[in-house]
């Protein structure tokens, strides 16, 4: 509030003073011609009492009819009552209704916050549900077919398939844990390459099955970062560089170290992403037109890899040639000092 504002608040008050002082400064000037009684100074006294009365029966007019709506208005169920308040009469009640809109829009902000992250989680449990199912089913079929004549080639089959299931629950754990992410990861010098092994052990079945040919390289490279959450990342990365392949195919999994950052490559030669489909891989649902010739694509898993990875610090860029093949970065910048490479 500005002096100016404040002057206008007391404007009726102002004008009242101005009247009584006027009033007693014609008396008074009266008073030099005329001698005055004392009845006609109780006069005065009278006259000054009565503009001040009639200034506090208006000043109480006008404000409890904005306080009889105010009161109306809070009976009011719900939020939409802060579109209800009455007109401000003053500088005063000018800013706590401001002050009230803004803690009302504050509020239904995070209401559609809270309202978009349920109906995502909502979204993604029914996904789930729907997605695990095909493992299961899988599993229950290869076992009931393969009763008299059990093989090797079987037990890898329906191991493939429990790790399926079992990424599915990796998933929703590290779904549910990605908006306190900052309570739950811890940055480490890691080895690059034994968190590589480490994945490539747990897809082992599902290479195993697709007879592929695994190239590794230069993975010798140590970053910082949290080895937990970069398994999750590059786990799914290497999914899909399977998922995608052709039998008898081949990955390529090397690292590369540069002035400014250090990169870990998944490349495969698989079916490629169309381009117009290349912008929006990252989107949460989104599985574009190989999507729909693979049914386990859920949409969901380099969404999730690319959130997790802007939290460590990291980015994950890929590039594809539809029918020849996907290559998928993920680049790890240096921070304050060179990684020993």
């Amino acid at each position: 509030m500005n002096i100016k504002d404040y002057l206008w608040d007391k404007k009726y008050l102002i004008l009242i003073n101005i009247i009584t002082t006027l009033f007693i400064g014609t008396i008074i000037y009266i008073g030099e011609t005329v001698s005055l009684s004392r009845s006609n100074g109780l006069y005065v006294v009278a006259v000054a009492l009565f503009i001040f009365a009639v200034y506090l029966v208006v000043d109480f007019i006008s404000k409890n009819k904005y306080y009889k709506q105010l009161k109306k208005t809070a009976d009011l169920e719900g939020l939409d009552w802060v579109n209800s308040l009455p007109l401000p009469v003053t500088s005063e009640q000018r800013m706590f209704n401001e002050l009230l809109l803004k803690q009302y829009q504050a509020i239904n902000r995070k209401l559609s916050e809270y309202q978009s992250k349920s109906i995502e989680n909502r979204e993604f449990i029914t996904m789930w549900v729907h997605e695990i199912k095909t493992p299961i089913a899988a599993s229950k079929l290869i076992i009931e077919n393969s009763l008299d004549h059990p093989s090797e080639e079987v037990l890898y089959s329906i191991e493939d398939e429990i790790e399926k299931i079992e990424d599915f629950v990796q998933m929703t754990l590290f779904y549910s844990r990605t908006d306190d992410f900052a309570t739950d990861y811890i940055i480490n010098r890691i080895n690059l390459k034994k968190v590589v092994n480490e994945c490539i052990k747990r897809a082992f079945s599902s290479i195993t099955n697709k007879n592929l040919n695994l190239q590794l390289k230069s993975l010798d490279l140590h970053i910082d970062t949290d080895e937990k959450w970069l398994g999750f990342i590059i786990k799914q990365i290497l999914d899909n560089a399977i998922k995608y392949s052709k039998k008898n195919g081949e990955i390529s999994i090397y690292g590369e170290s540069f002035e400014e950052e250090v990169t870990l490559t998944i490349e495969d030669q698989g079916a490629g992403i169309k381009e117009e489909d290349i912008l929006r891989v990252f989107d949460k649902n989104f599985t574009g037109s190989n999507g729909r010739k693979y049914v386990t694509s859920t949409g969901i898993g380099l969404y999730l890899s690319q959130k997790i990875a802007r939290k460590l610090g990291h980015c994950i860029t890929i590039s594809s040639n539809s029918g020849k093949g996907t290559k998928v970065v993920i680049h790890f910048p240096y921070w304050n000092d060179y990684y020993d490479v």
